[in-house]
């Protein structure tokens, strides 16, 4: 078979929304990774409110965070999203047990929230919103939205701003609940904030797209691989994410205290 250059054709802007949404919902982990990011700061909250000790709250959390990942590796799933939940939650296991503060616990995810919070408004306002980034290979389309498919533009464009408000609202309940050292409302607060809010912002992305134009699709030959180009294009995100993270994790870790 002769190869042929690249070809675009469009298809039904409804089917792309209900792809979108189940995308952003997988990008996030799943339902499983919902559970997975929640059930270690409910355990932390839980144990410190009745023993009042940051090492067994901290402590506890971790363990509960080292279920998922044994799981994983048992059904031999990917362990990105485990990974990621067991470095957060450690981070912030080290920092309030070296500090001897329990609101520590949340400071890295806190500040991780930040970072997100600028990095999606950089994206939307220098008009390369992250939320098309994410889903452009994944849907087909690749980066046709922007140069091709204004009306999807604005619509992704949109679907960033509504997760920056979700950042926006998280930093300012969390922070002033950390500065004035409300433990057990921190962490109530940082649950409610969680899975509720971001199932609130994918609804909202998943309204905005269904009411886009119909993305662009480039389908481009590939004899060597197997698969749809979205399972393609999914698999392509999975590997790049399994070895920033292996990078990661085999990366020197900067000393913190000096030698004693």
């Amino acid at each position: 078979m002769s190869h042929r250059a690249p070809s675009a054709e469009t298809t039904p802007a409804a089917p792309s929304a209900d792809a979108g949404g189940a995308s952003l919902i997988e990008a996030f982990g799943g339902v499983r990774g919902m559970i997975d990011m929640t059930v270690p700061g409910l355990v932390f909250v839980v144990v410190y409110t009745i023993t009042k000790s940051v090492p067994v709250s901290s402590w506890s959390a971790v363990g509960v965070t080292l279920i998922p990942v044994a799981w994983r590796l048992w059904h031999k799933e990917t362990l990105k999203h485990a990974l990621g939940g067991l470095l957060g939650v450690g981070i912030g296991a080290f920092i309030a047990i070296e500090s001897g503060k329990p609101q520590n616990f949340y400071l890295s995810s806190m500040i991780y929230g930040l970072v997100l919070l600028v990095v999606y408004t950089i994206s939307a306002l220098i008009r390369w919103p992250l939320i098309g980034v994410m889903l452009g290979p994944v849907l087909g389309e690749n980066m046709t939205w922007r140069t091709q498919n204004p009306g999807r533009l604005s619509a992704y464009t949109k679907a960033t701003w509504v997760w920056v408000a979700l950042f926006a609202l998280r930093a300012a309940i969390l922070f002033p609940l950390y500065w004035a050292g409300q433990v057990t409302w921190l962490g109530v607060a940082k649950i409610g904030l969680g899975v509720p809010p971001w199932l609130v912002a994918i609804y909202l992305n998943w309204l905005i797209l269904s009411k886009a134009p119909a993305p662009i699709k480039v389908n481009v030959e590939e004899p060597e691989e197997s698969g749809t180009p979205e399972q393609q294009a999914a698999r392509a995100v999975d590997e790049a994410v399994d070895g920033a993270l292996h990078d990661f994790a085999n990366s020197p870790m900067p000393q913190s205290h000096s030698e004693r």
